[in-house]
This record gives C-alpha cells, sequence and structure tokens, in this order.
C-alpha cells in the first residue's frame, strides 16, 4: 500500500518495524540523534553493522 502512495514521490518515513523499510532507496539509521549508516537495505546488511543487528534482533522474536 505504502509503495503506491510514495510512487513519484519523496517520502521520509519512521519506522521501529524494520520489514516496512525494506524496499527504500536510501536508509538512514539514526542513534542518539545523529546518523550513524546510511544505506539501502542489501548494502546495510552487508555493513553487517548497527542495521544489521537490529534487524536480525527483530527476526529473532
Amino acid at each position: 500500500a505504502f509503495q503506491h502512495l510514495m510512487e513519484g514521490r519523496t517520502s521520509f518515513i519512521v519506522a521501529h518495524r524494520l520489514s516496512t523499510i525494506r524496499t527504500a532507496d536510501v536508509i538512514l539509521v539514526l542513534k542518539d540523534g545523529h546518523v550513524i549508516e546510511k544505506g539501502n537495505h542489501a548494502s546495510l546488511m552487508e555493513q553487517r553493522g548497527f542495521y544489521y543487528n537490529l534487524y536480525q534482533s527483530q527476526w529473532q522474536q
């Protein structure tokens, strides 16, 4: 549903459920008010950083 609404537009999505933002072109990862990682889902997963750890923890629950 979101994909259709955002088509052809710049959109900002704030989400705690990371599956919501998997298809975003650019994901900004914030911690303590600062951008600590930036990329798409695949590149952030390859980095195995903060985003990766959050994503893994959500799938283990």
